[in-house]
């Protein structure tokens, strides 16, 4: 039987030129959303929280303690600032799936961030104890599509070189579990079939989210810091009274994981 001709290979996968620079820039894009907003050019905080969920953002909206960055011109999101023992980091809340939690991960980097960690609540696939739980996410199973627009195709999308390193061993001791291991992002949770879970659940993958393989794939393509958590929180709705997220819908332990990882990390 003859290959498939590259007229019959989906386009996904043919076509990307990976070496050749986008036409269209993320700094362009804000260039002109800052002039039609009349808005000046304002740096974000070096550090940032991707809450695809947006239950962190609500709690601290809740708490009284965040408040708006008015130089940020994304048309989609906004970002908001907390300041924990003094010091600002930037959080966008409800950047659900691949393709909307890059275009936000490039305008960050674009203004000026330097680090983006990403929590996201994530479907269990090995059940390797109760929910709720963190995963460090070591690497991403790449069943999307934003990851082939930045990297050639493979089967897995990595965490950026050293950051596992630095982080695996000292994040252990914290009240909320957190496991190190391999997630499976999907574009379409509702095509979850029980032929794919029991599939992945045999190749070793630990849970399912929409994100950490296009955020891994984009930070390694455009050479930023990126670190994805997954935080398991439900079975897929498979029981009865299952997504229950813990304290503050997850919050509290969240936001003590993100400062763990800053804290290691440097930052």
């Amino acid at each position: 039987m003859s290959s498939m001709s590259e007229k019959d290979t989906p386009p996904i996968l043919t076509g990307k030129h990976y070496a050749s620079p986008s036409a269209f820039t993320p700094e362009s894009l804000l260039r002109e959303a800052r002039r039609q907003k009349q808005a000046a050019a304002q740096p974000v905080p070096d550090v940032c929280l991707l809450d695809p969920d947006g239950d962190i953002v609500q709690h601290l909206k809740a708490a009284g303690s965040v408040r708006l960055h008015e130089g940020w011109v994304c048309y989609h999101t906004d970002l908001y600032l907390f300041e924990p023992a003094g010091r600002a980091f930037g959080v966008v809340g409800c950047a659900v799936g691949s393709s909307f939690a890059v275009l936000v991960a490039e305008e960050l980097f674009a203004s000026g961030c330097q680090l983006l960690v990403s929590i996201t609540s994530a479907g269990q696939i090995t059940p390797v104890r109760t929910p709720p739980y963190f995963i460090l996410i070591d690497r991403a199973l790449r069943d999307e599509g934003t990851s082939y627009h930045y990297l050639p195709p493979s089967r897995f999308s990595a965490a950026p070189e050293g950051v596992l390193e630095k982080l695996a061993g000292s994040i252990a001791d914290l009240r909320s579990p957190v496991l190190v291991g391999a997630t499976w992002t999907t574009d379409a949770p509702f095509r979850e079939t029980q032929a794919a879970i029991d599939s992945m659940r045999a190749e070793g993958i630990l849970a399912v989210e929409m994100e950490a393989a296009a955020l891994y794939a984009f930070a390694a393509a455009r050479r930023r810091s990126v670190v994805c958590f997954a935080h398991v929180t439900n079975q897929m709705g498979q029981i009865d009274g299952d997504f229950e997220k813990g304290e503050a819908d997850g919050a509290t332990a969240s936001l003590t994981l993100f400062d763990r990882t800053v804290t290691l990390l440097g930052y």
